[in-house]
């Protein structure tokens, strides 16, 4: 009998070779009827797989991240499948799962493409096979015999894939008349899939590289009841509604230029003032925290980058170098702060008494992002990190560390992101060629953020590989008012760079001894920062953080004047505001702010302007009544505190 220990830590004995899907049966008849798959020692699997040895294992649901990852990773199978059957010949590349759905990379064939009007019929396929229940089955194939499947189906890209695995590692999948390489897992049949939707086509090249074939991609979700895919498209309706590219246009907040070059935003003068404000909010916190603010070029010579690193591993994402009349002398633009902080760390001796050393910059960097990946502010190739960089002693890392996460939370807590996980990420074990520096220090900084944030409290997820190449970091993936995740602030722990440096500080026994560097970025950068909040909040920022608090609305020209000795005295409160002082009717005006959403819409005329008052209108809400000024200052003032 083997024994099954389950995440409640209770243990059920099954005999040897039972399923995932016997192992849900023997919990309850109701989880067996929901199981989507298996995650076994850590390991997704089918739930039809026999289990061989004892295990930990857990029954996953469309209620779990990987259930639902597994059930899309399905449907892009079952989308193929639906290809080749409307397209008869169409070559197959690659369909994984993603955040929310899947796509599945196609090559079509000379002279066929496929539009969004060729949705409903792929759609319409798609549900027709999944109510055959075909059943998802694995099968071991040798690399002999799979290469002879794919070059009878004259399929290149499995060819290609097929070719770099090793013998003995590959598994086909099938369902119904439609097999596929692919490595798994899947959920039982096609029948859990009940509801579809293809959201999106565009053009792909085959392995990301622009010398290969551009392929067609096509992105679709599905779900186990129709009710879902309705929510979800009244999601995707209200996304649009709250895109901040359409609403940073809308509110005048930034602007591109194809003059200025693709990927490099211009803050128009709301957006700057909303983008100011930002960073006046965090270098308060800052300079209360024991921060010391710098300022460093835009521009470095080659040599620091490559001392740093930064030039072998991005190198190739950087624009190209700035070459001088000087023979042999070339600068970067700047496409990291950290080695510049480096340089001001070394401008004098350090003791260990000077530690920590925090230094702080609102740095704008330079990176060379595709133009087919550069989308609004959230990825440009001119952005500004809120960075700074703690030099401190190893004895001082864990307790900086935490200190690090309160800022976070600070500011996360400031602007309504309640919604969080903070992603432990490791480097990856089996592949520590991308990495620079000794596997010691890698465990020493490892150890101490995976001790700091269990100590701070946090809700975690570790995930292997996602470190940066000098060391680990801790990155605060916040969702946002539509559920939607975000890799926002970011911490990290870097033992290599001082290394590469030459930094060094006097030790208490009056050796030399080098300082560990912590790396952090509450926002990420202002423009993705921006980006997100803008989208979170529809527009509609804290009362502190809005460009503009009120705008004063004359019902006429005869009271114009007063509408400015209101503006005035707000303005004389540290209350940020305009008049509205057009020729128009009063209902415009109002229509108008409300689109602006600007918060405080205050209506005066002539009764307000004989009492001293203001007619109040808050945005989305409508009419509170008339107030004298002082009273309207008083009220918004505390409303108004960051």
């Amino acid at each position: 009998m083997l024994h099954i220990t389950l995440p409640d830590g209770s243990v059920r004995e099954l005999p040897e070779g039972a399923t995932g899907y016997e192992l849900a049966a023997h919990i309850s008849e109701g989880l067996a009827r929901n199981a989507l798959a298996i995650r076994l020692n850590g390991e997704i699997r089918d739930l039809h797989r026999p289990i061989t040895e004892d295990a930990r294992a857990e029954i996953l649901t469309w209620n779990d991240p990987a259930g639902k990852q597994t059930y899309w990773h399905s449907s892009a199978h079952l989308l193929a499948e639906a290809l080749e059957a409307l397209y008869p010949g169409v070559k197959l590349a690659i369909g994984p799962a993603v955040e929310n759905g899947f796509y599945y990379d196609v090559d079509l064939g000379e002279g066929r493409a496929i539009s969004s009007d060729d949705f409903p019929a792929i759609e319409a396929k798609m549900l027709e096979l999944a109510k055959h229940r075909s059943r998802y089955e694995r099968r071991e194939v040798s690399k002999a015999d799979a290469l002879a499947y794919f070059t009878e189906k004259q399929d290149p890209y499995k060819l290609e894939l097929i070719d770099g695995l090793a013998d003995g590692s590959i598994t086909f999948y099938s369902q119904g008349d439609f097999t596929d390489l692919c490595r798994g897992p899947h959920i039982p049949d096609t029948g859990f899939i009940k509801a579809a939707k293809l959201t999106n086509v565009g053009g792909v090249f085959w392995r990301g590289d622009a010398n290969n074939k551009q392929l067609t991609r096509i992105y679709g979700i599905t779900f186990p009841k129709q009710k879902e895919l309705t929510e979800y498209l009244e999601r995707l309706e209200e996304a649009k509604r709250r895109d901040h590219r359409k609403l940073g246009k809308e509110l005048k907040l930034f602007a591109f230029s194809e003059r200025v070059g693709a990927g490099l935003p211009l803050w128009l003068p709301k957006g700057t003032a909303l983008r100011e404000r930002l960073e006046q909010f965090l270098r308060r916190a800052q300079i209360r925290a024991g921060y010391q603010p710098v300022v460093t070029p835009h521009i470095g010579s080659k040599e620091l980058y490559v001392t740093s690193g930064h030039y072998e591993k991005y190198g190739a994402d950087s624009f190209q170098p700035i070459r001088t009349p000087n023979p042999g002398e070339e600068f970067f633009l700047k496409p990291m702060n950290c080695p510049h902080h480096c340089e001001i760390y070394k401008t004098e001796p350090r003791s260990y008494r000077d530690l920590p050393v925090r230094l702080a910059e609102f740095g704008t960097v330079y990176r060379y992002e595709q133009s087919g990946e550069l989308h609004g502010l959230t990825r440009v190739r001119g952005f500004t990190q809120d960075d700074a960089h703690i030099f401190c002693r190893p004895d001082q890392v864990k307790d900086e560390f935490k200190k690090v996460i309160d800022l976070v939370l600070y500011v996360l807590g400031a602007l309504d992101f309640t919604d969080f996980t903070a992603q432990i990420s490791l480097r990856d074990p089996d592949n520590k060629v991308k990495y620079i520096g000794s596997d010691e220090n890698w465990a020493l900084a490892e150890a101490a953020i995976q001790e700091a944030a269990a100590e701070k409290g946090l809700t975690t997820v570790t995930e292997y590989g996602e470190a940066a190449f000098y060391g680990p970091k801790l990155d605060f993936m916040v969702r946002d008012g539509l559920g939607r995740k975000w890799q926002l602030g970011t911490v990290q722990v870097d033992y290599n760079l001082p290394i590469r440096f030459g930094l060094e500080y006097t030790a208490a026994d009056n050796s030399k001894a080098t300082p560990v560097m912590i790396h952090r970025a509450p926002f990420g950068s202002l423009e993705r920062f921006v980006a997100v909040l803008i989208e979170h909040c529809a527009g509609e920022f804290p009362l502190w953080l809005t460009p503009e608090q009120f705008i004063v609305l004359p019902i006429s020209d005869k009271f114009v004047d007063y509408a400015h000795q209101v503006k005035a005295q707000l303005e004389a409160a540290d209350l940020r505001g305009s008049v509205d002082a057009r020729d128009e009717r009063i209902g415009r005006k109002i229509r108008d702010a409300e689109l602006a959403k600007t918060p405080y819409l205050l209506v005066v005329g002539e009764k307000e302007a004989e009492a001293g008052l203001v007619g109040v209108r808050r945005h989305g809400q409508g009419d509170l009544g008339a107030l004298p000024v002082d009273e309207f200052i008083a009220r918004v003032q505390v409303e108004a505190v960051a």
